[in-house]
């Protein structure tokens, strides 16, 4: 069977096409994401501008044309948190629909950590003590705080990253005090996760794909390491080295962004942000190691919904 999983994010739409193999594998065919920014301009006002409105069923047009090719035969199609959250959101569905002929469901928040939980947990070595899994979306961040055989503890935050471009407007470079205001609002709003690290004692931060990825990607154009590739789902991130790219990045502007080795366009404006966040976790909890994994919800719709467990 040739089946598609389409993850309609707030900053790109995720289309990955496989088939289930032997011994309850899946082989990828196909794997892209297209930048639609549906957050773009109207994120914290609960709908979905007509510019971003229309790059998405763009953006779904052409995946139709790309699923016919592939002849898919099931398509699984999730919309998360710029969707479930717009006024216009249901509209944007029957649009799906209507002109791309893909049906899409809104999954809740609770029902997004999980499906990350499962991705990730087919790309990480999740034994031992547990980790919290950190999925930085555009208009969501998700935490999960698990081991390789139970979630202990989940929750989705509309923290996501495009929504806090929008709420912070930073100067460019952001300064040190919008710093500290920014991680004081994160420090208010993240109280639940705080009580649950408290409570679960994580260990390990496991970042879910996406920002996680560009910072592989730098840390590998600075300093000479591997960057993501298309067979390895893990890796291991030094300290040392995370630490200098996110302070490069945080001290600096959108267009010297533009020239960093890594750092893909659809990422530069919202990489601060995303500094900030993966900042903010190490200097608010005791967490000792940074773990990187290639898959997410995609990868997580594949191991839940067609009991598949890896490539």
């Amino acid at each position: 069977m040739t089946f598609a999983v389409i993850d309609l994010g707030t900053n790109t739409f995720n289309l990955l096409i496989g088939t289930s193999g032997p011994d309850n594998t899946f082989n990828k065919l196909y794997n892209t994401k297209i930048p639609v920014k549906l957050g773009e301009g109207a994120i914290n006002s609960g709908y979905i501008a007509e510019i971003p409105y229309q790059r998405g069923i763009q953006a779904l047009c052409e995946y139709r044309k790309t699923l016919d090719e592939y002849k898919v035969s099931k398509t699984y199609a999730f919309a998360t948190s710029a969707i479930r959250s717009a006024h216009n959101g249901r509209q944007f569905i029957h649009d799906a629909k209507q002109k791309a002929g893909i049906d899409v469901t809104v999954i809740n928040g609770n029902e997004e950590a999980e499906l990350i939980y499962y991705g990730n947990r087919m790309a990480v070595d999740l034994s031992g003590p547990p980790s919290v899994i950190m999925d930085i979306g555009g208009g969501s961040n998700e935490f999960i705080i698990c081991d390789d055989k139970n979630i202990f503890w989940k929750h989705s935050f509309k923290l996501g990253a495009a929504r806090l471009l929008e709420k912070f407007k930073p100067s460019d470079p952001i300064t040190p005090a919008e710093i500290e205001n920014f991680n004081n609002y994160l420090r208010k709003e993240m109280e639940p996760l705080t009580e649950a690290i408290e409570k679960y004692k994580p260990v390990n931060l496991v970042g879910s794909s996406g920002a996680f990825e560009s910072l592989v990607d730098m840390i590998a154009g600075k300093f000479d390491t591997k960057p993501t590739n298309e067979t390895d789902t893990e890796y291991i991130v030094n300290c040392q080295h995370y630490k200098a790219v996110t302070d490069m990045i945080i001290a600096s502007t959108l267009e010297e962004r533009r020239n960093i080795k890594g750092l893909i366009e659809m990422r530069v404006d919202m990489m601060v942000i995303s500094c900030l966040l993966i900042d903010f976790m190490f200097k608010e909890y005791p967490l000792k190691h940074l773990r990187v994994s290639t898959y997410s919800l995609k990868e997580g719709v594949i191991s839940r919904n067609l009991g598949l467990n890896g490539l």
